[in-house]
């Protein structure tokens, strides 16, 4: 069974620095070597890899997002979240991190972050520890 944890959001887009609850959730498996998979169980949102030292690098991937996939871009899909929908597709509902350990394994820069592109919502984010 997978761990749940709750990621209330407070923007239509915004990115959510999880690694901590990640951590967190993995003390709680027990798992010393291994994997972690980090998985979001939703349409309009995703989970990625980037750089958490510098809040301007997750700003501006979320605003070349925008700019390639807007609100209001002509689609068929008539709830007005067809773009949460194709950014989520595109970033990515899951990654795999490895664990040493019992410590994700993590470039010197980078965090997990969840990535809504259709709130403010209360989200969920579900990890699984293999090992």
């Amino acid at each position: 069974m997978p761990i749940e944890i709750d990621v209330p959001t407070s923007k239509r887009t915004c990115f959510v620095d999880v690694t901590r609850k990640v951590e967190r959730a993995l003390r709680s498996a027990s798992v010393n070597d291994g994997l972690v998979c980090v998985y979001v169980p939703h349409t309009t949102a995703a989970v990625t890899i980037n750089e958490n030292a510098d809040p301007s690098v997750s700003e501006d991937i979320q605003k070349m997002l925008t700019e390639l996939i807007p609100f209001n871009g002509g689609y068929r899909h008539t709830e007005g979240n067809s773009a949460a929908h194709i950014k989520a597709s595109i970033v990515g509902s899951s990654e795999l991190v490895m664990v040493e350990n019992g410590e994700l394994v993590l470039g010197t820069w980078q965090g997990i972050f969840f990535c809504e592109f259709d709130g403010p919502r209360r989200r969920k984010l579900w990890i699984k520890a293999l090992g």
